[in-house]
């Protein structure tokens, strides 16, 4: 039997072509090489800097080879060449997402990863790559637990600018869709699991030897400068997180309390209590053992393991008779990729559901001769 045009059409409408869309997962990245670490440095210190400090750009080069230095003395003759898992945890994390994401929406979603600061998976090397691959729908997800100008910001900054390379503007623009997730500080599920994860740690390893109310809990959150020229600076996210999963726990373990990793730069007013002091000031109540808990950070990280460890090394010379543990980030737990994935359906639904929307950058450069009209 011959197929007719009518036929073909009718086949065509049960069989819609797979709709395709690029998740782009972005991080912060770490080096993993020495020689990489003045370029980080500078590139860092350029995006973070110029948000608060009064630092001229001048300064970047030469502060970023001292800091180089002294990132070479802590992570090569303190740590014997520590080499920050942060980048393959963030590619765990990126291949279970995209495992989720693809059970429900198929393999026409896919997942790239974004660094901030590292080669080869900077934001326009990826862009390129995910243009080249023919998307045009694409869901920009920072996979923060807060908002801020140091995070999200500085990807979206580094999103447009990359944008800006690939696109020629005198033709039509090849993204066709696009959204964004800020953050999930304040997702239910996530906090639940916060809480579960100290519960379940307190059960295993301390529940039979101390009372409740000698176990201290400090829960850590990114530091924050408090001055950001008036940009999201991530406190206000912060504070609401902690006070979530504090609200889980606090009925059972009286001894709670935020402490903020802070960078401790001159010139600059951090959000206190720091995470010693926070420690310290629970001993001063009673704790006898301090369960370190990172909810402000996805994946782990040279501040989540080395600053850490710094803290409770320093504290285990003060304080002799105390118990310390020191929690990993949740980084590739099943659970929370599931969630992450889920976060993401409503907008890759909507971004799938929707018709293209042409953008002609050629019509931003005429804006400004409307009053010749």
């Amino acid at each position: 039997m011959v197929a007719t045009p009518e036929k073909l059409q009718h086949t065509h409408e049960h069989l819609p072509k797979e709709q395709r869309l690029a998740v782009l997962l972005m991080g912060y990245g770490e080096v993993e090489s020495y020689e990489d670490f003045a370029n980080y440095n500078e590139q860092a210190l350029n995006l973070l800097t110029a948000k608060f400090a009064p630092v001229p750009t001048w300064i970047y080069p030469p502060l970023a080879k001292l800091l180089a230095m002294f990132d070479l003395h802590e992570w090569g003759h303190q740590h014997h060449n520590f080499i920050s898992p942060h980048n393959a945890i963030f590619e765990q994390q990126r291949a279970g997402i995209e495992k989720h994401l693809q059970s429900h929406w198929g393999s026409g979603v896919q997942v790239f990863k974004a660094f901030n600061f590292c080669a080869p998976f900077l934001p326009n090397q990826v862009l390129a790559e995910i243009k080249s691959q023919g998307f045009d729908k694409i869901l920009i997800y920072p996979l923060l637990v807060v908002d801020s100008i140091f995070t999200s910001g500085i990807a979206i900054e580094q999103v447009n600018k990359a944008l800006a390379e690939l696109t020629d503007t005198q033709e039509e623009h090849w993204v066709k869709g696009l959204r964004y997730i800020p953050s999930f500080y304040n997702e239910p599920e996530y906090i639940d699991l916060m809480a579960r994860l100290v519960e379940d740690k307190i059960h295993s390893d301390l529940s039979t030897a101390y009372l409740p109310s000698e176990i201290g809990i400090v829960l850590m959150n990114h530091g924050c400068p408090h001055k950001a020229k008036g940009f999201t600076s991530g406190i206000t996210e912060s504070q609401i997180l902690y006070d979530l999963v504090r609200d889980k726990l606090i009925n059972r373990y009286p001894l709670i309390s935020v402490g903020w990793l802070n960078h401790d730069t001159p010139l600059i007013d951090w959000t206190q209590p720091s995470a010693d002091q926070a420690a310290k000031n629970l001993i001063q109540l009673g704790a006898k053992a301090i369960v370190f808990m990172p909810i402000g950070f996805a994946t782990e990280n040279h501040e989540t393991l080395l600053d850490v460890h710094h803290i409770i090394h320093a504290l285990e010379k003060k304080h002799k008779g105390v118990n310390y543990i020191q929690m990993p980030c949740v980084n590739d737990n099943d659970d929370f990729l599931a969630m992450v994935a889920h976060w993401a359906d409503k907008n890759i639904g909507e971004l799938l559901a929707t018709e293209a929307v042409s953008v002609n950058p050629q019509l931003a450069a005429h804006h400004h001769h409307h009053h010749h009209h």
